[in-house]
């Protein structure tokens, strides 16, 4: 399934463009759904159709949904009780009741990732449309996936697991259930659906679109959610410009406006797949508004950035590892080896990344920023690697 995530700064008509691309795909014959993210009905204000919680038919092909994450909570705390009866029992807890139960932060998130991996696994679809929220929180939440699993693997390493055969005697020997048992299957759990939805947004099929104004304000949140989204491994295949004026209008449009347009529009196509979406001189609603909106459909386009080791060695015998980062600046970049991880810190954005069995064995031996992309220099560690006889 072709997967396209679409972010930009707030108030820049993401949705109005998520809808617009999902009805042009489905106008196409590609049987798409459109996945929203946000806690009020956009979508349904602008496809015309409420969604909600079940996916909904929204026009020919076109399907819409909603996802309930108080509900998902409640399921997950719900299910969550039931597995740790026993533990909860010996600390003489009181259990919570589904209608008293309100998502805690964090928890429509989860909701989200877990939503956009049922939807990539169907089987009904052709194309998913996500419609994410504005850049800042997008990025954080394509990056939770990673992050958690990393946690769990800190706090609950998988070797750990080795002494569970020794849980059930030391279960009984207590009189009741080990806590560890419950906890390591869950943390298990988790894991599993956490890495299902990485797959989803490391597939070659999956990628994101940029929506934002022409102008200033719009141009600086381009570059610094391309930077945050190459920084995460994933392109910006397309970037809408949105809401352009036309070159020849009404004497009373500002020509300062239209200069600032102009000029947004010449830098981006240097470095991005534009596509002007003109202003309709209203707000588009209803799918006759959205298919007069020139967007791509679910066309194919490049996959995720690869962080490779090159194939060759250096002549000074060290290996290079590139990491785009188009946008980045110098002064803005940080990097530390940290045991057998690198972090990578680009203004608000941080990556913690494990490094390839093969760099844990070399050192770091300097880094340049050079075309958009860092390249980090390794030298193999003589200690670390196996000696010639």
């Amino acid at each position: 399934m072709r997967t396209i995530l679409i972010t930009g700064p707030g108030g820049s008509g993401r949705t109005t463009v998520a809808a617009a691309t999902a009805l042009r795909a489905a106008g196409a014959g590609t049987r798409t759904l459109v996945l929203s993210a946000d806690r009020a009905d956009a979508l349904g204000a602008v496809l015309g159709t409420p969604t909600g919680p079940d996916p909904v038919r929204a026009a020919p092909g076109l399907t819409a949904w909603r996802p309930d994450a108080a509900a998902r909570f409640r399921d997950d705390l719900t299910a969550f009780q039931d597995r740790a009866t026993g533990f909860l029992d010996l600390l003489g807890a009181a259990r919570l009741d589904p209608e008293e139960v309100t998502p805690l932060p964090g928890a429509e998130e989860l909701s989200v990732l877990r939503a956009l991996r049922d939807a990539a696994l169907s089987e009904r679809y052709d194309l998913l449309v996500v419609d994410l929220p504005p850049a800042p929180r997008a990025l954080d939440l394509l990056a939770l996936p990673e992050e958690l699993r990393r946690y769990l693997r800190r706090l609950l390493p998988p070797e750990r697991q080795a002494a569970r055969a020794l849980r059930p005697v030391l279960g009984r020997l207590a009189g009741v259930p080990m806590p560890a048992e419950w906890l390591y299957e869950t943390a298990a759990r988790w894991d599993v659906e956490l890495a299902a939805v990485e797959a989803v947004l490391r597939d070659r099929a999956t990628t994101v679109r940029l929506v934002a104004e022409p102008g200033p304000a719009g141009a600086d949140a381009v570059r610094t959610a391309a930077l945050g989204l190459a920084l995460r491994g994933l392109r910006t295949d397309a970037l809408i410009a949105n809401r352009v004026l036309p070159e020849t209008g009404p004497e009373t449009w500002p020509a300062g406006l239209l200069a600032q347009q102009r000029k947004a529009l010449a830098d981006w196509q240097q470095s991005y797949d534009v596509h002007p979406v003109a202003h309709l001189g209203r707000d588009p609603r209803g799918t006759d508004d959205l298919a007069a909106l020139a967007v791509p459909g679910g066309d194919t386009a490049p996959g995720p950035v690869e962080w490779p080791v090159t194939d060759r060695i250096a002549e000074d015998g060290v290996l290079v590892w590139h990491i785009p980062l188009p946008g980045a600046i110098r002064d803005e970049l940080d990097l530390v080896r940290r045991g057998d991880e690198l972090v990578v810190t680009v203004g608000r954005f941080r990556r913690i990344v494990p490094l390839p069995s093969a760099l844990r064995r070399c050192t770091v031996a300097g880094a340049a920023l050079q075309d958009g992309a860092l390249r980090i220099r390794f030298a193999p560690d003589p200690e670390l690697w196996p000696r010639e006889r």
